[in-house]
C-alpha cells in the first residue's frame, strides 16, 4: 500500500508541475504527449486509434485532446488517404514551434526530476519497467 500510495502521489505532483510548466502554451501534459508524438511520425499525421494506442489512453481521451489541439491551431484533422473513412491528426508548423519550445521549458526544468541524478533516475525507471512490461507496455 505504501508503495502504490508514493507512486500515485508522485504521479499527481509531476503531473501538476509538469502542468504549469507548459501552461504557457495552453497545454497540458496530455496534449505535449500527443504533439511529441506526432513530431516522431515520418509524415507529422497519425490516425486517432494510432495516438491513442501508443499513449495508451481510451480514444475519447485522444478525440478530446485532438479537438482541443485542433482549436488551438496546432494539428489539424484529414481524411486518412489509405482509408477515406479514418481520421488523422496532423501536426501544424504552429503546433512544431510549440512543442520545441516547451521541450526546451521542460528540459531546462529538468522534467521536474532535477532532484535525482541520472543513476537514481535509472534505477526508478528500471524498477517500474518491470511493472510496465507485466501490464503489457512493452517486452522485457
Amino acid at each position: 500500500m505504501a508503495a502504490v500510495t508514493s507512486i500515485m502521489r508522485a504521479h499527481q505532483i509531476l503531473l501538476a508541475q509538469l502542468d504549469t510548466l507548459l501552461k504557457p502554451y495552453d497545454l497540458t501534459f496530455a496534449r505535449y504527449e500527443a504533439l511529441v508524438l506526432l513530431t516522431f511520425s515520418r509524415a507529422g499525421s497519425l490516425p486517432l486509434s494510432k495516438i491513442g494506442e501508443r499513449l495508451m489512453v481510451h480514444p475519447t481521451s485522444v478525440t478530446n485532446t485532438v479537438d482541443r489541439l485542433e482549436r488551438a491551431g496546432l494539428v489539424r484533422r484529414m481524411r486518412n488517404p489509405r482509408d477515406g473513412r479514418g481520421v488523422l491528426a496532423e501536426i501544424t508548423d504552429e503546433g512544431r514551434t510549440i512543442v520545441r519550445r516547451a521541450t526546451a521549458d521542460l528540459m531546462n526544468a529538468g522534467f521536474c526530476m532535477g532532484m535525482y541524478d541520472e543513476a537514481e533516475l535509472g534505477e526508478m525507471f528500471g524498477l517500474l519497467r518491470t511493472l510496465r512490461v507485466a501490464a503489457g507496455d512493452f517486452s522485457s
